[in-house]
């Protein structure tokens, strides 16, 4: 018989997810020595040392990671087969849930899921988060797939599946009417910005563009959440940088204008999954209409 104690295992699972067996006592509605003996039972029966510790804080073994990605797939795994059982065996006529992340560009969403917005049959649900929910709500099968414009990195990405959906442009976006030059020189100098926080891969790129051409915008508002940077730019008369999708019905009526796509300088938008036996059936039918 099998040493393996599933039950233990499931500790052991939650416990390396959070990070901190309190915490995780909490969550579970256990104590926390029951829950520590738990997972010494684990480790005693499998003869591994799953956790050490640095001060009040549970770092994995090369043992636990090892752990971790199985305990992952198995309980990920099983989370699949009860929600396959719950939806009677006909997942095509269950709503696809859909995460995006919560700064990302509405019109850019909209644009993919196009395809359900005509379809009689179809269902569907959208869920705006950050992404470490995102990525936690995937791996518990609470969503078939998230939008997201960060790569997902780091030692668990055996569990996702990442892809490149989308690339676009940035452009320098604006009022129209602004007096601004072809290119990024002194032209722009006089010129108020709204701009994504420094952190931001948009925002990093344009910084690098400004520095190569002396340029030192004046920056009176930032902000992360595409929406916001909208509203700022159309109501502030300041300049920003930003995907022209973002913007396409204020472009189309002229309330903003583009004045100048920075060269190379992209905004990535990511499709990001796990790795399951049974796909949502509307989910290639989303991708291979995007991609068209």
């Amino acid at each position: 018989m099998s040493r393996l104690n599933y039950h233990h295992l499931y500790y052991f699972w939650q416990v390396a997810k959070q990070g901190n067996l309190t915490r995780t006592a909490e969550l579970l509605h256990i104590s926390q020595s029951a829950l520590s003996s738990q997972i010494k039972q684990l480790e005693q029966s499998m003869e591994v040392t799953l956790f050490h510790r640095e001060g009040r804080k549970l770092l994995l073994t090369d043992s636990g990671y090892q752990t971790l990605k199985y305990a992952e797939d198995i309980f990920s795994r099983g989370a699949e087969l009860e929600h396959l059982l719950m939806q009677g065996l006909q997942p095509e006529h269950s709503p696809i849930r859909i995460g995006v992340l919560s700064t990302m560009s509405r019109n850019f969403i909209e644009s993919f899921i196009a395809p359900l917005l005509t379809m009689p049959d179809a269902r569907y649900t959208l869920l705006s988060m950050d992404q470490p929910a995102l990525l936690n709500a995937l791996a518990q099968h609470q969503l078939d797939l998230a939008l997201t414009n960060i790569i997902v990195q780091g030692h668990d990405n055996q569990l996702w599946q990442c892809r490149l959906l989308a690339r676009q442009p940035v452009s320098i976006i604006g009022p129209a009417g602004i007096e601004a030059a072809q290119s990024l020189n002194q032209g722009y100098q006089r010129q108020r910005w709204v701009l994504p926080p420094s952190q931001s891969p948009i925002r990093t790129a344009f910084d690098a563009l400004a520095a190569q051409f002396q340029l030192q915008p004046e920056v009176v508002a930032e902000a992360d959440d595409m929406a916001m940077l909208r509203l700022l730019v159309r109501d502030s008369g300041a300049l920003t940088v930003m995907p022209e999708v973002v913007v396409k019905d204020e472009l189309k009526n002229g309330r903003l204008q583009k004045y100048l796509t920075l060269p190379q300088v992209y905004e990535n938008f990511y499709i990001v999954t796990t790795q399951r036996e049974l796909l949502h059936p509307k989910l290639n039918l989303l991708l291979q209409a995007f991609t068209m």
